[in-house]
């Protein structure tokens, strides 16, 4: 019998009614022992690692976890980490990058309802996510609904539903059907172009700006001011920036000259951006901006903060962010030599 490591961070799925509302309570003692079928699947090993709602996640968080994963994959067969749905995504991401190519299933899961109420959908995220941390696929997964989704193109999409999760641009890894992992023909999770060894090093200051009809330019210089490192823009359709009224490309190419690395994507969740279609993407393309892809919001913001741990050189980010490490990203041909 196969051996699992059970991580418990938070989330609804521990959580209770209290005063104040939701508040995680449940240790990961608890939430195993309202699952005695877990019994059956594995041998199971518990630890509480925080308890915390994850819209209080930090960066620093998610380096703890990767840590505390990383001493223990020699272990144990598998991992399952019990976190909030609410920042799930982005703690998948991060774990891609900070975990190095793994030989072995890290899985985070989740609930939109707590393991303490009756119609909870905790129970089968949780025991679909112990199915998958014994297969044989490794990676960083995100398991919910029935779902098993690279950790790297997760996404909440839905607040209450069930099914409050999808795989962004990319096919799901499988399904976990009638107590049964069935894998997608063909995808394998977390085997990119780049394999790379443990690194759980960031650099937080990385700012998310989403662009609306009439962003004032000096926004940029609060940002410096304000000691961010990178910028991740979200620019309209394709991933366009404004340069007549109200022309933000001259601001993006001071912060440049002064060193800050800025990514351009696009607002929309599906089929990414492309920055060389439109007039609108061709001049900030032209200023030396790293293009998103089709990356996930999750994924570009933690892959950018990574990168900055790592070096605050622009063409050493901007190579990172061109590197394809855990399925993230589909590259051009011309790009994926870089």
């Amino acid at each position: 019998m196969k051996k699992v490591l059970f991580i418990n961070t938070g989330g609804t799925i521990s959580s209770s009614y209290q005063e104040n509302g939701l508040t995680p309570t449940q240790s990961a003692e608890n939430i195993l022992a309202e699952i005695p079928e877990l019994k059956e699947i594995c041998e199971i090993d518990a630890h509480n690692l925080m308890s915390i709602d994850s819209t209080n996640t930090q960066p620093e968080d998610w380096a703890s976890i990767a840590r505390m994963v990383h001493r223990s994959l020699d272990q144990y067969d598998g991992i399952v980490i019990a976190h909030g749905t609410d920042t799930m995504a982005y703690t998948a991401s991060a774990l891609s990058f900070m975990l190095g190519t793994v030989d072995k299933p890290v899985v985070v899961t989740g609930s939109q309802v707590s393991i303490l109420a009756e119609h909870s959908d905790s129970k089968k995220n949780v025991i679909d996510s112990f199915l998958t941390a014994c297969g044989e696929v490794a990676g960083v997964f995100v398991v919910f609904n029935g779902k098993i989704i690279n950790g790297s193109r997760s996404s909440k999409i839905r607040t209450r539903s069930y099914n409050a999760f999808e795989s962004i641009n990319y096919p799901y890894i499988g399904l976990v059907e009638n107590g049964k992992v069935v894998y997608t023909e063909g995808v394998f999770a977390n085997r990119g172009t780049a394999r790379h060894p443990y690194n759980d090093g960031y650099a937080s200051e990385v700012f998310l700006l989403r662009l609306i009809p009439g962003t004032n330019p000096a926004i940029f210089d609060a940002i410096q001011g304000l000691g961010y490192k990178g910028i991740v823009i979200e620019g309209f359709g394709m991933g366009g920036v404004p340069f007549k009224e109200r022309s933000l490309i001259s601001k993006i190419e001071e912060l440049m000259k002064d060193g800050m690395s800025i990514v351009v994507t696009t607002q929309c969740p599906y089929e990414g951006g492309d920055l060389t279609i439109y007039e609108v993407g061709q001049k900030v393309l032209e200023k030396g901006v790293i293009p998103g892809y089709d990356m996930t919001t999750e994924a570009l913001v933690t892959k950018m903060m990574w990168a900055l741990g790592q070096t605050t050189d622009p063409a050493g980010v901007a190579k990172i962010m061109a590197t394809n490490y855990a399925d993230e990203v589909s590259l051009p041909a011309d790009t994926a030599s870089l």
